[in-house]
């Protein structure tokens, strides 16, 4: 007995190791990141962790120097937008395909399936094609086209997830008149509040750092995006912007925080509700 509880708590004090470990590895850039902007002159390299004298001026020259504000808002607007029509085509395609019985039904399944094994920055060339014969580059419409169309091909996370409500539920609905539609807004997305708070993070972090496609589509700096503009600021010949960048960095990282905590909260309320069966 003694033995066992050698080894187990042995295993505890590993785990424990592992994991400050991680944190370390995990923390210790984001606190360079972060103490750089507040660090006098443009090199992020440093010989102490903490700066020696402080100051605000790199975060005033983002907004001076450069146009960091229309960055911001057209990341903002466009990873918001692409956010809801991103959540609610999947919601609808893993509706379809978890409660209807149509022809074809499994083969579209597999294709969308096999079609998102696939990176999207393949479709990158004829994407731009596209675009360019419909005379939508340099719009924030494309960017939220090209970064939208494709969520339904995340069908198979919301079909299991609905695939676990039972169908009593509806059919008692049903019985009370409600519409396939009634039984979408009232019955399912309530209690997939879980799945919904999570495609939404995921989808707008994933949309506010996208750099591919928005490097493709934006071409003037003041349609370009915070990831855009951010990587152009330091990859100009002989530019020294390094503490700026990091400024930017910084400020880039306060929506998704802010948005993953109001979700978080979200969540956690999600999780705990349910809904009354008998």
């Amino acid at each position: 007995m003694s033995a066992y509880r050698f080894r187990k708590g042995l295993w505890l004090v590993i785990s424990y190791i592992l994991l400050i470990l991680i944190a370390i590895f995990t923390i210790y850039p984001a606190l360079w990141i972060v103490f750089s902007s507040f660090r006098e002159g443009t090199s992020l390299f440093s010989e102490t962790l903490i700066p020696e004298k402080w100051t605000l001026v790199h975060y005033k020259e983002l907004f001076e120097q450069f146009e960091f504000g229309k960055w911001y808002v057209n990341s903002l607007k466009i990873s918001l937008i692409t956010m809801v029509l991103s959540v609610l085509f999947q919601l609808l395609s893993g509706y379809a395909f978890s409660r209807f019985r149509f022809k074809s039904r499994k083969s579209i399944m597999s294709g969308l399936f096999v079609i998102g094994l696939f990176p999207s920055f393949l479709s990158l060339t004829a994407v731009y094609v596209l675009l360019l014969n419909m005379k939508l580059l340099n719009t924030h419409t494309a960017l939220i086209m090209v970064s939208s169309a494709g969520a339904a091909v995340g069908y198979l996370l919301v079909k299991g997830y609905f695939d676990t409500i039972p169908k009593s539920l509806e059919e008692a609905a049903i019985i009370d008149g409600a519409s396939n539609w009634g039984v979408f807004f009232r019955i399912l997305l309530p209690l997939s509040r879980p799945l919904i708070v999570y495609m939404a993070v995921t989808t707008f972090a994933g949309t506010f750092s996208e750099f591919i496609f928005a490097q493709t589509v934006l071409r003037t700096e003041a349609k370009q995006t915070l990831a855009v503009g951010l990587y152009n600021m330091v990859s100009a010949q002989f530019s020294t912007q390094f503490t700026i960048f990091a400024a930017g960095s910084v400020l880039v990282s306060i929506p998704v925080v802010l948005i993953f905590i109001i979700f978080q909260r979200l969540l956690v309320e999600g999780l705990t509700s349910g809904a009354d069966k008998g």
